[in-house]
């Protein structure tokens, strides 16, 4: 058993009530899931206040609970203790449950709007084939080494974080890579974990519906850098205007990686096409089969982070050209009649925009140029316009559909995507809301050595519909259809 008052080590205390010499079971910020002689942590969020489920907790069999607010009726053998914020002591507690399992290995976390899993699953790839035991914490998967555990959030909850980080102290695991997503860093959810190092990748248009304002979603991918202890490395993105601003008031080590502007490491593309780069980075040339301007600044990053976590600079460049893409991030076929289908997780505008880019600098424009693209339902609504806008006016032809309408209803969601369009690119754009019948719809379109662009979900294998998830599969979906079309 563990002693509450070893688990409170670093936790910012009000008051305490009882004793903190209680010998407790687990932690749990979830009334359902606690247990015998358990420790209920009572977190406000954004939805849902923990402080009105303690009585179902102490009922469940707490011991202690963690509140910012007492509550109004002691019970005589409970110990309460209060702090100024719950989750971010839920955080120091799950840390110190599970041993501060993040200083037994280099993790670094890798922030930004686009680029944080191909970046981070990337690192895992390359450590993988170096020989080192790696794990990985991304939107796709979870890995401990060799181990795979599926993903529910881009930076899961901070209980979670630390149990996957203390199994990997258990396998011996050397490195690990994790995305933090701002909405992590908002709920403290990465408070109390030791980073080696931090990447920012970008800055661009996303999750306004949660943070606001622009200003504010910078702010706080900012607050991870400045977190950083004096021991670690900072490396950002200095062709991005909010790279330097990272850096503003991080006590680590300062690098920046570019390809226009001066950098620490520079890169740049001698040859793009869609069997993949050729960069000189640095001074040194390395061929990937990434792809995509965008894909530049990836292995750029990789490049430099390998680098300052101790890799020899011939061996990264040889791991780099073996590295394999991602899934749903330009994962592409080409069909037997030379239709090339991509299917990349690009919802954001600067994202869509990023690919649409990427395939119109390798295409000859002798091919049609088929967008498939939706936005989701319940998120943020003012970056539909600008996505309508980008398809319209990059591609040759565009099909507006469902991505995951989620409780919104699908054709609200088309109509706003479609207010972004312009006069003279009406008579390019459909709309077909079933997803499914969009994607065979592309594929009918396509004549051999057109290009098939499919949008929004990427790596995904579902669809979410008024709360619940059915099995869907772009890639999947896009290769039967052209095999089908093929007979």
């Amino acid at each position: 058993m563990i002693v509450l008052k070893d688990i409170l080590y670093k936790v910012t205390i009000n008051a305490v009530v009882g004793h903190t010499g209680v010998e407790i079971n687990a932690i749990n910020f979830d009334s359902r899931n606690v247990g015998k002689d358990d420790v209920f942590v009572a977190v406000k969020g954004a939805q849902v206040d923990g402080h009105n489920y303690i009585d179902v907790a102490l009922k469940n069999g707490a011991v202690v609970v963690i509140c910012e607010v007492l509550p109004e009726v002691l019970i005589d053998g409970v110990t309460y203790v209060e702090v100024s914020n719950s989750s971010k002591a839920l955080a120091i507690m799950a840390s110190n449950y599970y041993d501060v399992p993040s200083e037994n290995l280099k993790l670094v976390g890798v922030t930004g709007t686009n680029g944080k899993t191909t970046v981070a699953s990337l690192l895992y790839q390359l450590f993988k084939k170096a020989g080192y035991k790696v794990g990985l914490l991304s939107t796709v998967k979870i890995m401990v080494d060799n181990k795979v555990y599926p993903a529910t959030h881009t930076t899961p909850d901070s209980l979670t974080i630390n149990k996957y980080l203390h199994e990997m102290n258990i396998e011996g695991v050397e490195f690990c890579f994790m995305e933090v997503s701002s909405h992590g860093i908002h709920q403290n959810r990465t408070e109390g974990l030791h980073f080696e190092g931090g990447i920012f990748t970008n800055l661009s248009h996303d999750h306004l519906d949660y943070h606001n304002t622009f200003a504010e979603y910078r702010d706080v991918k900012k607050l991870f850098f400045d977190g950083l202890s004096s021991n670690a490395f900072a490396l950002v993105n200095s062709d991005d205007k909010n790279g330097l601003v990272m850096l503003q008031n991080t006590k680590a080590k300062k690098y920046t990686y570019a390809l226009k502007g001066y950098a620490d490491y520079k890169s740049q593309i001698l040859e793009n096409q869609f069997g993949g780069l050729l960069l000189k980075v640095n001074d040194s040339e390395v061929w990937t089969r990434l792809i995509g301007s965008f894909n530049a600044y990836n292995v750029l990053a990789i490049y430099a982070t390998a680098e300052l976590l101790g890799l020899e600079k011939v061996e990264i460049l040889q791991l780099i050209s073996d590295l394999e893409s991602v899934s749903g991030r330009f994962q592409y076929l080409i069909s037997d009649d030379k239709i090339t289908a991509i299917v990349d997780y690009a919802h954001t505008p600067d994202a869509l925009k990023n690919v649409l880019e990427t395939i119109n600098s390798i295409r000859t424009k002798n091919e049609e140029l088929i967008t498939v693209v939706g936005c989701g339902g319940d998120r943020d609504k003012t970056k539909r316009p600008k996505m309508g806008h980008i398809a319209s006016a990059l591609s040759t032809k565009v099909i507006f559909t469902s991505d995951n309408p989620r409780t919104e209803a699908p054709e609200s969601i088309i109509e706003d995507i479609e207010t972004g369009v312009e006069p003279q690119n009406f008579k390019k754009t459909l709309s077909i809301l079933d997803r499914k019948q969009a994607i065979k719809t592309a594929c009918q379109l396509a004549q051999p050595n057109d290009i098939i662009l499919i949008a929004g979900k990427g790596h995904e294998t579902y669809q979410e519909i008024n709360g619940e998830r059915t099995d869907f599969d772009d890639y999947q979906i896009v290769q039967e259809f052209l095999k089908e079309l093929q007979k």
